[in-house]
């Protein structure tokens, strides 16, 4: 039987790759400090015989190692990071030691215990500001922040020890994840979630800036099924892929959607653009498609109707 590690596990897509892992029969090794996780969000998990969950900080020089020596596994799916592009500039020596450090970590604890497949977190974010109108994974890379930075120089760490120690490297390139557990009020938090929590409230929403930038928005179940095939399908190749929908949809929209469930809500006003936050993201999920047999499946409205509906 497959054994999957999952750092990050109790974090907004690490439970929901955990619970998708053991409904398709996998035993599932958790790993979690609580930085930005929830307890809350390992109900599911935890009430399934093939799920144990380790309390630690991956970016602990050790702790990781020990739990990979400990535990037989087929995969490490490694999630855990500082993913707040804000916070990533505010301090770059942090998301150091949570993005890359971390991950230098995974790289040797894999090599170390002959794990033969991971996959990584990465991150629409290392291609910065482009020109193009969809990106692929060709596109240049020019990360504008500290975060964009990290995720791009883990990659290239993950790849090179793969090659070099024989075990396969799969780097998830996640656009803008949404869904349900996502924490309005971490410090990581996606729009869409802000922006649910915000009508909920009746406050309504500040848009950063015009309303008119784009984001490719994909529903976390599809994100956590692009994760259970990378970890889990045989005969996959070392690779890096965009996992996207391949549709843009813009913050206007977004608030369009919320405004009809809530028409009591103030209509949303504009601050000024945050520095570092990217005008227009969209990506195209070709090599997902080809490599791994991926496609995402939940559009947009139906994910912010499940959102509006869970209430």
């Amino acid at each position: 039987m497959s054994r999957v590690l999952i750092t990050g596990a109790a974090g907004f897509i690490g439970s929901h790759t955990a619970d998708q892992l053991l409904a398709s029969g996998v035993e599932v090794v958790g790993v979690d400090n609580f930085r930005t996780g929830s307890k809350s969000n390992l109900r599911g998990a935890e009430a399934n015989a093939r799920f144990s969950f380790y309390e630690e900080d991956v970016a602990a020089a050790g702790a990781l190692d020990a739990l990979v020596e400990k535990n037989r596994l087929t995969a490490i799916i490694h999630l855990a990071a500082l993913v707040s592009v804000q916070e990533s500039m505010d301090d770059p020596a942090l998301n150091h030691r949570l993005n890359v450090d971390a991950t230098h970590y995974v790289a040797e604890a894999a090599r170390r215990h002959g794990v033969q497949r991971v996959v990584f977190a990465s991150s629409a974010a290392v291609y910065g500001e482009t020109d193009v109108g969809a990106i692929d994974e060709e596109t240049p890379k020019r990360p504008i922040s500290p975060y964009g930075g990290a995720k791009l120089a883990s990659e290239g760490l993950l790849l090179g020890h793969g090659a070099a120690y024989g075990f396969t490297v799969r780097c998830q390139r996640y656009f803008n994840v949404f869904g349900p557990r996502q924490d309005p009020a971490s410090p990581y938090s996606g729009v869409i979630s802000i922006f649910d929590q915000r009508y909920r409230d009746g406050r309504g929403v500040t848009i950063f800036g015009d309303g008119r930038q784009t984001r490719d928005f994909i529903s976390v179940h599809d994100v956590a099924r692009a994760n259970v095939i990378a970890a889990t399908r045989d005969g996959l190749t070392s690779g890096i892929a965009n996992i996207c929908t391949g549709r843009s949809t813009s913050l206007l929209d977004v608030a369009a959607v919320f405004a009809r469930h809530y028409p009591d809500v103030p209509a949303p006003i504009h601050g000024d653009p945050r520095h570092g936050d990217i005008v227009h993201s969209l990506g195209k999920a070709t090599v997902a498609q080809r490599e791994m047999g991926f496609e995402a499946t939940v559009a947009v409205a139906d994910g912010l109707a499940e959102l509006i509906e869970s209430g």
